[in-house]
């Protein structure tokens, strides 16, 4: 389907004092991208650390939860850290158990539930057998808000709790001994969009400046779990998400972590001192394959492996890490075809994709939803038939926070949570029906005047000379790219094809020269990553207009400005 192009209009910003400071292209991009102020234009580009962190003493309850950890510890209680299976979860555990160990607390167990078994959150049998390990203290991280029940059984026991969380707060809250959660109203922390590993770090924060000031800045070496789970989680890269997560890559790419290293090794992913990782190479390479041990296994084993100490163990779980992540492509690319099948045949004319089959991994729903979302442009629910319970994965569009149409139907669930545009979901079998129906026409009139129409925004139009090294420099300055901080996307118009042929081993990819159609001297090269299928539609002589990201393509040494293709379209100019 051919997408509709918006293009922001370009801005002249002659005359304007802090044009003097900043290329007038670069301006644009952060205007596009609400950052405007120069204040704010100051702090995005030249980051400071310290300056950038938010105090941690700022949410309301984190003197309680630092307190109760304080006396567990002179107590030498137990305290059982319960995370989540996703990346974001799972770092989490390991930034609380690395913070709670370097201030004197020995006395821990770690605790992540087995998506297939036990699913998303606190449960009872959870509960139970932390008591039976004599439990005394439960820290949740990037779970629990929505956990009034289970958190009332572990009152009874004698467990006392601590939720850290970053989810969608419900209407009412657990009565937990300490909530820290970002999204909670009435405390005076101001940034909202940290993921779970960073509400995390931000408990870790305080245990150090309250027991070890003069060590805060050993808190660094935190921060490549941090950019990793932050970018994992598709937190915003704005605001404290940014500091945490462009100081974490440069972390990431000295990290001491036996465990990570390996992983870069058996997927021969390049991160080192010299090439420090963007968020485009954790989001494909490096959190999918954490991820991996939760959707085909057990999340302990990525877990494990990150904490490891011994080189060869860690080099027998990092290969069975990848073997997760290779079975979990695998079943992902079927399970989309089958459901490709069914979306066409059954949802053409609905607001909502909502399909469910007894055979489908529980561990991949999410991912194959997130799929079909962006396929179809529709809100989608994936669920995975049990016994006497479904259990489900959605994902949304821009137009639509899922979480909100979910909690208006929260009288047929047994357990949901999540964000605007990503949620999970358990619903008996005698009500799936119901539950459906009533979301479905939620949806549809939420939609009903918001027309969804495939689009591509672009930052500006650029002229083929305008494109150098100095403008290229300027847009790296605003890495990392991501969540709320896109990689700019350009249109260049009216370009002639000097040469197109399609590369690689599959030929799955286009590349193209291209010059500037008054046929200037300025020779420019693009790649089309997964276009190859549309050679057909290009020939040499044909004018085209490009939107395309600026990038450097490095080899053997040697640097070039690379143009990776977004779309393209025949010119008329």
């Amino acid at each position: 389907m051919e997408k509709k192009w918006i293009i922001e209009k370009r801005i002249n910003w002659e005359g304007d004092a802090i044009s003097k400071n900043y290329h007038p292209v670069l301006l644009q991009l952060l205007k596009n991208r609400g950052i405007e102020k120069k204040e704010d234009i100051e702090l995005f580009l030249n980051f400071d650390y310290q300056k950038g962190l938010i105090d941690p003493w700022l949410f309301s309850d984190m003197s309680k939860a630092v307190d109760r950890i304080m006396e567990a510890k002179g107590r030498n209680e137990k305290i059982a850290v319960y995370g989540d299976y996703d990346a974001d979860g799972v770092l989490a555990t390991i930034v609380i158990l690395e913070a709670l160990e370097k201030v004197g607390v020995t006395n821990l167990i770690p605790y992540i539930p087995d998506r297939q078994l036990e699913g998303y959150g606190l449960n009872e049998e959870a509960i139970n057998y932390l008591k039976k390990e004599k439990v005394n203290l439960i820290i949740t991280v990037d779970c629990g808000i929505t956990n009034s029940q289970e958190i009332e059984q572990a009152k009874k026991l004698g467990m006392d709790v601590i939720v850290t969380d970053h989810h969608h707060v419900p209407p009412n809250l657990p009565r937990a001994l300490a909530l820290i959660n970002p999204h909670i109203q009435g405390q005076k922390y101001s940034f909202t969009e940290l993921a779970g590993v960073g509400v995390a770090f931000k408990l870790a924060q305080a245990l150090y400046k309250r027991t070890c000031p003069e060590e805060i800045e050993q808190l660094k070496w935190l921060l490549d779990l941090v950019a990793i789970g932050t970018i994992a989680d598709c937190a915003i890269l704005k605001g404290e998400n940014l500091v945490l997560t462009k100081y974490g890559l440069i972390v990431l790419s000295k990290t001491k972590r036996i465990g990570l290293q390996e992983i870069f090794k058996v997927g021969r992913i390049q991160v080192d001192e010299d090439n420090v990782p963007d968020a485009k190479k954790v989001s494909f390479q490096i959190a999918p394959r954490i991820n991996a041990a939760g959707r085909m296994d057990h999340a302990n084993v990525s877990l494990k492996l990150i904490t490891e100490k011994n080189k060869i163990k860690a080099r027998d779980l990092a290969l069975e890490l990848e073997s997760c992540n290779q079975a979990r492509q695998k079943i992902t690319e079927e399970i989309v075809r089958e459901i490709r099948i069914l979306a066409n045949k059954n949802f053409k004319a609905k607001p909502l994709i909502f399909v469910q089959s007894d055979h489908w991994p529980i561990g991949i729903l999410g991912l194959v939803a997130g799929k079909i979302a962006e396929e179809f442009g529709k809100p989608t629910a994936v669920f995975r038939k049990q016994s006497v319970e479904l259990v489900g994965s959605f994902r949304s569009i821009a137009q639509l926070n899922i979480i909100e149409a979910i909690e208006k139907c929260s009288e047929y669930l047994i357990k949901y949570g999540g964000h605007a545009q990503a949620a999970g979901a358990r619903v008996k079998i005698e009500n799936i029906e119901k539950f459906y129906r009533k979301l479905n026409s939620n949806i549809e009139k939420i939609m009903v005047d918001r027309k969804i129409i495939p689009e591509i925004r672009a930052d500006l139009i650029l002229k083929a000379q305008e494109i150098d090294w100095e403008l290229l420099l300027n847009v790296k300055k605003m890495e990392p790219f991501g969540e709320g901080n896109p990689e700019p996307i350009f249109l260049t118009e009216g370009v002639l094809v000097e040469e197109v042929r399609v590369v690689g081993n599959t030929s799955r990819h286009l590349k193209i020269m291209l010059r500037d159609s008054q046929n200037g001297p300025k020779l420019l090269e693009a790649v089309g990553f997964g276009m190859g299928e549309r050679i057909s539609s290009l020939k040499q002589g044909d004018k085209i207009n490009i939107l395309f990201n600026l990038s450097e393509d490095r080899w053997n040494g040697n640097s070039k400005i690379q143009l990776k293709l977004v779309d393209f379209k025949k010119s008329k100019m």
